[in-house]
């Protein structure tokens, strides 16, 4: 896909992409597939999967209290538990507000670790990683921020996403699916959000603006950025997923960048441009 060589123009010292169909099929790359970057938030799919294949497996339930009274496994998954951002201090009611929350993904990794008796990174590994051929990531600290991965990996979990294998497509639909309508907040980096629309572990696009994905990505997308410079996202409609790492923070750049790539990448997908 000559789409994905636009990443050679982003202001960053090292940069690697990757588009895969619904079917798995790798239809485009470009630059270093196999370098490992730090994730930062784009951890949070990867977890939130793990925390999903427990529900399955009967670990735990999705609305079984974790967290701050009257929270849930499901609004920590969705960001609406009321945990303050990156300290565990309750800043609202759960489910009322869409507050972005690492704090949150690390209590339900602890919720996780205690129902199995399985440190989390090693649950993950084991529900995860080692499933789907995940061979170059790891996760070496706080589940919602400290993974390491490559642009090969990124692809195979995002093709599970597409076409589940690990978890039933009904409980991927749900993660997929707006928890919690209507309820505002802000998106990092890109301020308030009214919705500011979740699934479980994935954000979702909406009507969203500005944001991260493209102009033409349909409302339907959903996926993750992270602040190291990384992003991956899934858009139904086109019937493809793109992930993308680098090793420069997030920042003006990015926000510039990534929608004119995206849209780049959606018409090439589409046989319109490229």
């Amino acid at each position: 896909m000559q789409s994905l060589a636009l990443i050679e123009n982003w202001p960053v010292p090292a940069a690697a992409a990757a588009v895969v169909r619904v079917d798995g099929t790798v239809v485009g790359s470009h630059g270093p597939t196999g370098r490992r970057f730090p994730l930062a938030s784009v951890t949070k799919p990867l977890a939130a999967y793990a925390v999903l294949v427990a529900y399955e497996e009967g670990a735990l339930e999705l609305d079984e209290p974790a967290g701050p009274e009257g929270a849930t496994v499901r609004h920590l998954l969705a960001h609406t538990s009321g945990l303050a951002f990156d300290e565990h201090r309750v800043m609202a009611t759960p489910g009322t507000r869409r507050i972005y929350s690492n704090a949150g993904f690390e209590v339900l990794a602890d919720h996780v670790a205690k129902a199995t008796d399985i440190p989390f990174a090693e649950y993950l590994r084991q529900a995860v990683l080692e499933p789907l051929g995940m061979t170059a990531t790891s996760l070496d600290g706080s589940a919602a921020k400290d993974a390491v991965s490559t642009v090969d990996d990124l692809v195979r979990f995002a093709a599970e996403v597409q076409a589940p294998r690990l978890l039933d497509p009904r409980t991927v639909l749900e993660a997929m699916t707006v928890t919690y309508p209507g309820v505002t907040g802000i998106l990092p980096g890109y301020g308030h959000q009214k919705p500011n629309d979740w699934g479980l572990g994935f954000e979702i696009r909406g009507g969203k603006s500005p944001h991260w994905t493209g102009s033409s990505s349909s409302p339907r997308t959903f996926g993750h950025f992270g602040q190291s410079g990384t992003f991956l996202w899934v858009d139904p409609d086109a019937g493809a997923a793109c992930a993308a790492l680098t090793d420069r923070a997030f920042g003006p750049w990015a926000i510039e960048a990534w929608p004119r790539f995206t849209d780049a990448v959606l018409a090439e997908l589409r046989g319109t441009g490229g």
